[in-house]
Protein backbone atom coordinates (compact mmCIF):
# COMPACT_ATOMS: atom_id res chain seq x y z
CA UNK A 1 0.00 0.00 0.00
CA UNK A 2 1.59 3.33 -0.68
CA UNK A 3 1.50 6.13 1.54
CA UNK A 4 -0.28 8.31 -0.57
CA UNK A 5 -3.72 5.63 -1.17
CA UNK A 6 -3.61 4.76 2.41
CA UNK A 7 -4.04 8.40 2.93
CA UNK A 8 -6.67 8.68 0.57
CA UNK A 9 -8.87 5.95 2.12
CA UNK A 10 -7.99 7.06 5.46
CA UNK A 11 -9.74 10.45 4.48
CA UNK A 12 -12.51 8.96 2.56
CA UNK A 13 -13.10 6.41 5.74
CA UNK A 14 -13.16 9.87 8.09
CA UNK A 15 -15.51 12.27 5.69
CA UNK A 16 -17.68 9.27 6.57
CA UNK A 17 -17.77 9.71 9.70
CA UNK A 18 -15.75 6.07 9.67
CA UNK A 19 -12.99 5.56 12.32
CA UNK A 20 -9.87 4.58 10.42
CA UNK A 21 -8.33 1.90 11.43
CA UNK A 22 -5.40 -0.20 10.08
CA UNK A 23 -7.82 -3.10 8.68
CA UNK A 24 -10.23 -0.80 7.14
CA UNK A 25 -7.94 1.30 5.80
CA UNK A 26 -6.37 -1.48 3.98
CA UNK A 27 -9.31 -2.76 2.85
CA UNK A 28 -10.99 0.61 1.84
CA UNK A 29 -7.26 1.10 -0.13
CA UNK A 30 -8.04 -1.96 -1.81
CA UNK A 31 -11.53 -0.39 -3.11
CA UNK A 32 -10.68 3.05 -3.35
CA UNK A 33 -7.18 3.61 -3.54
CA UNK A 34 -6.38 3.71 -7.53
CA UNK A 35 -9.20 6.10 -7.65
CA UNK A 36 -11.07 3.42 -9.92
CA UNK A 37 -14.72 2.51 -9.05
CA UNK A 38 -15.20 -1.26 -8.94
CA UNK A 39 -17.62 -4.15 -8.30
CA UNK A 40 -15.73 -6.26 -5.48
CA UNK A 41 -17.57 -9.39 -3.74
CA UNK A 42 -16.52 -10.07 0.13
CA UNK A 43 -14.84 -13.26 -1.27
CA UNK A 44 -12.63 -11.68 -4.03
CA UNK A 45 -11.96 -8.29 -1.81
CA UNK A 46 -10.65 -11.22 1.18
CA UNK A 47 -8.23 -12.85 -1.18
CA UNK A 48 -7.01 -9.53 -2.98
CA UNK A 49 -6.10 -8.72 1.07
CA UNK A 50 -4.13 -11.68 1.65
CA UNK A 51 -1.80 -10.79 -1.12
CA UNK A 52 -1.12 -7.33 1.24
CA UNK A 53 1.00 -7.09 4.33
CA UNK A 54 -2.02 -6.60 6.64
CA UNK A 55 -3.95 -9.89 7.76
CA UNK A 56 -7.81 -9.32 7.40
CA UNK A 57 -10.09 -12.24 8.69
CA UNK A 58 -13.21 -12.88 5.61
CA UNK A 59 -15.51 -12.15 8.95
CA UNK A 60 -13.65 -8.60 9.41
CA UNK A 61 -14.38 -8.13 5.55
CA UNK A 62 -17.85 -8.72 5.67
CA UNK A 63 -18.37 -6.34 9.12
CA UNK A 64 -16.89 -3.73 7.17
CA UNK A 65 -18.08 -3.93 3.67
CA UNK A 66 -21.51 -3.77 6.01
CA UNK A 67 -20.00 -0.55 7.89
CA UNK A 68 -18.98 1.07 4.42
CA UNK A 69 -22.50 0.40 2.64
CA UNK A 70 -23.93 2.11 6.36
CA UNK A 71 -22.09 4.61 5.95
CA UNK A 72 -23.09 5.53 1.98
CA UNK A 73 -19.53 4.50 0.75
CA UNK A 74 -20.43 1.75 -1.12
CA UNK A 75 -23.52 0.14 -3.08
CA UNK A 76 -24.60 -3.23 -2.68
CA UNK A 77 -26.01 -5.13 -5.85
CA UNK A 78 -27.73 -8.51 -5.30
CA UNK A 79 -27.76 -10.60 -7.85
CA UNK A 80 -29.77 -13.63 -7.94
CA UNK A 81 -31.49 -13.21 -3.83
CA UNK A 82 -27.93 -14.56 -2.82
CA UNK A 83 -24.76 -13.09 -4.40
CA UNK A 84 -24.03 -9.46 -2.86
CA UNK A 85 -21.47 -7.20 -5.30
CA UNK A 86 -19.99 -3.72 -3.54
CA UNK A 87 -19.77 -1.33 -5.64
CA UNK A 88 -17.58 1.75 -5.38
CA UNK A 89 -19.55 4.13 -7.18
CA UNK A 90 -22.95 5.19 -5.16
CA UNK A 91 -24.59 7.09 -7.61
CA UNK A 92 -27.26 5.51 -9.01
CA UNK A 93 -26.80 3.56 -12.12
CA UNK A 94 -28.04 -0.06 -13.36
CA UNK A 95 -25.59 -2.76 -13.63
CA UNK A 96 -25.05 -5.82 -16.53
CA UNK A 97 -24.25 -8.78 -15.03
CA UNK A 98 -22.11 -11.54 -16.65
CA UNK A 99 -23.25 -15.07 -16.34
CA UNK A 100 -20.92 -16.91 -17.28
CA UNK A 101 -18.51 -14.62 -15.75
CA UNK A 102 -20.45 -14.30 -12.06
CA UNK A 103 -18.88 -10.67 -12.72
CA UNK A 104 -20.63 -7.34 -12.19
CA UNK A 105 -20.20 -4.14 -14.20
CA UNK A 106 -21.74 -1.24 -15.28
CA UNK A 107 -24.37 -0.16 -17.62
CA UNK A 108 -24.46 3.32 -19.16
CA UNK A 109 -26.78 5.06 -17.21
CA UNK A 110 -27.87 7.35 -20.23
CA UNK A 111 -29.07 4.58 -22.09
CA UNK A 112 -31.85 3.60 -19.22
CA UNK A 113 -35.37 4.83 -19.93
CA UNK A 114 -37.59 3.91 -17.09
CA UNK A 115 -41.09 5.62 -18.55
CA UNK A 116 -43.03 5.26 -15.13
CA UNK A 117 -42.95 2.79 -12.31
CA UNK A 118 -45.86 1.12 -10.32
CA UNK A 119 -47.76 3.19 -7.36
CA UNK A 120 -46.40 2.23 -3.93
CA UNK A 121 -49.32 0.30 -2.14
CA UNK A 122 -50.58 2.51 0.78
CA UNK A 123 -48.39 2.45 3.83
CA UNK A 124 -44.88 2.03 1.52
CA UNK A 125 -42.91 4.69 -0.46
CA UNK A 126 -40.34 3.42 -2.89
CA UNK A 127 -36.75 4.03 -1.80
CA UNK A 128 -34.78 3.05 -5.06
CA UNK A 129 -34.85 1.31 -7.76
CA UNK A 130 -32.23 -1.69 -8.88
CA UNK A 131 -31.59 -2.35 -12.61
CA UNK A 132 -29.40 -5.36 -12.85
CA UNK A 133 -28.91 -6.67 -16.82
CA UNK A 134 -28.45 -9.92 -17.18
CA UNK A 135 -25.92 -10.81 -20.23
CA UNK A 136 -24.58 -14.59 -21.55
CA UNK A 137 -21.77 -14.28 -24.06
CA UNK A 138 -22.97 -15.19 -27.62
CA UNK A 139 -20.50 -17.53 -29.26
Amino acid sequence: MTTTAGSVAAKWLSDAGLRPTRQRVTLATLLIGDGQHRHVTAESLYADAQNGEDAVSLATVYNTLRAFCDAGLLQEVTVDGSKSYFDTNTVDHPHFYWEDENRLSDAPASELEIARLPTAPDGAEITAVEVVIRLRRTK
